[in-house]
């Protein structure tokens, strides 16, 4: 029975034996599936992808069950939005350092940069965050694409690169076009088709190519 794929969760994997998806959910439990099914003499080719970047994901499936999961445990990330060096940002601060949650770090620029930046209210460092937070959240839409097309791209190349419409979906992915994308997958196995569309946007094949 095909799982229905929903908006792809962080640090989530998922295990194809041949075009049909095995297990879904923490990397630990996949690679027990995958086991499981390798020992219950599956012959089918068994590729397993992060959810996150469409990328294949190769397993250790040596040993008991127990050392399975204990090997393919997933480490604990921090939230998305949370800086990697947000560690620094919590230790203690010397005298007169604002308690801002803010790091130093070198910047180099112009001397008219620094010039107008000395110009604005509050100063330089205000000043740069504002500019910082502003090119954040003009990029994010941008960028959160790029990741979708980029995973998806990875996902496909691995399962749909000898599918028929591959090339022409690869162009419609690129240009954001999902109703094309959706025509030129239409034909190919429900949960590869379903879990492309997951990737690339969050949604079913059969909610957009129905």
């Amino acid at each position: 029975m095909n799982q229905a794929i929903a908006p792809l969760p962080v640090a989530s994997h998922t295990a194809f034996a041949g075009h049909h998806i095995l297990a879904a959910g923490a990397l630990a439990d996949v690679a027990l599936a995958v086991r499981q099914a390798m020992d219950a003499g599956n012959d089918a080719t068994i590729l397993v992808f992060d959810d996150q970047s469409g990328k294949q994901v190769d397993l250790d499936l040596s040993g008991s069950p127990a050392a399975i999961a204990e090997r393919h445990r997933a480490r604990v990330a921090p939230p998305p939005g949370i800086p990697a060096d947000a560690e620094e940002e919590t230790q203690p601060r010397g005298r007169g350092r604002p308690k801002l949650g803010v790091v130093a770090r070198e910047v180099t620029l112009l001397p008219r940069h620094w010039d107008w930046l000395g110009e604005q209210p509050g100063g330089a460092s205000v000043a740069l965050r504002k500019l910082v937070e502003q090119a954040r959240r003009d990029n994010e839409a941008r960028d959160r694409r790029r990741q979708r097309q980029e995973a998806t791209y990875h996902f496909m190349s691995s399962m749909g690169g000898n599918l028929p419409g591959f090339e022409e979906a690869t162009r419609a992915l690129y240009a954001d076009d999902r109703e094309r994308f959706a025509q030129q997958i239409a034909a190919w196995p429900e949960d590869v088709r379903g879990y492309a569309m997951g990737l690339a946007w969050g949604e079913t094949g059969e909610a957009v190519a129905g």
